[in-house]
């Protein structure tokens, strides 16, 4: 395999060898990458008379807690056949080089964490995680029942995946700490996110406003792209891996 044709500007690679405080924000692109379908993908065989945006709501749960857990246990499976990509693994290698880094995903399928990266912000919650529907508090180790959903061992209440739903709030804290870093880092990275779903497309603007050096790697166009000092229009698991090698040659 060869490798990519990738020519790093040497303020770029200074900047990330000599960053105490480095973010990185994730979108469904660097999930992509993995074979993992976007929200907003076509749904396939019994999933294709649905939208995601029927299914993720407190409403569609209420209505039908059957239909919702069943969709999510579909991705649940979906996500537990892929693996991390090298886009993942090269955002663990950077934490483990940078003093100061942070990620933060708008992904719920946990690749990141399982790539090794420790110091993660998941602002839509996880998939792989589990919480009680009516007490909002996650269940640990809960014992498995015939019922579909299971129900909470606390209170009898139906047991939802641990992930925000459309017109529910962040994960309390979430936000905040992701703006903060945010606001303190001296480099960010943009990697495979549109740049159009809020609060999230927040963060690169506030890492722009204490002049932080903003790398958008994302192979369309997105609203960030012209604010972006470097840009990369390939995907991340090309990029990223280039860009450590290009910093910290072996």
């Amino acid at each position: 395999m060869t490798k990519p044709d990738l020519n790093f500007p040497s303020s770029l690679l200074s900047a990330l060898r000599e960053a105490r405080h480095v973010v990185a924000l994730t979108g469904a692109g660097i999930s992509a990458e993995s074979g993992v379908p976007t929200f907003r993908d076509a749904q396939t065989g019994l999933w294709a008379n649905f939208k995601p945006e029927d299914l993720a709501t407190p409403e569609a749960f209420r209505r039908n807690p059957r239909l919702v857990w069943e969709w999510y246990e579909w991705r649940r499976q979906l996500v537990g056949g892929v693996q991390p990509n090298p886009g993942h693994l090269a955002l663990a290698e950077i934490e483990r080089r940078v003093p100061d880094f942070l990620l933060i995903t708008q992904n719920v399928d946990g690749l990141h964490q399982r790539a090794g990266s420790r110091r993660v912000i998941e602002l839509h919650g996880n998939l792989t995680r589990t919480k009680c529907f009516e007490e909002n508090v996650a269940l640990e180790n809960f014992s498995a029942t015939k019922d579909v959903p299971p129900r909470c061992p606390r209170c009898g209440g139906h047991a939802r995946p641990d992930v925000v739903w459309f017109g529910e709030s962040l994960p309390p804290g979430a936000f905040e700490a992701a703006l903060a870093a945010s606001l303190a880092c001296e480099l960010f990275f943009s990697i495979g996110t549109s740049s159009v779903v809020y609060p999230a497309a927040d963060l690169p603007c506030a890492a722009l406003r204490n002049r932080a050096m903003l790398v958008e790697i994302n192979p369309a166009p997105t609203p960030l792209t012209p604010d972006a000092t470097h840009i990369f229009q390939q995907a991340a698991g090309i990029v990223l891996p280039a860009l450590v090698q290009a910093a910290w040659p072996r």
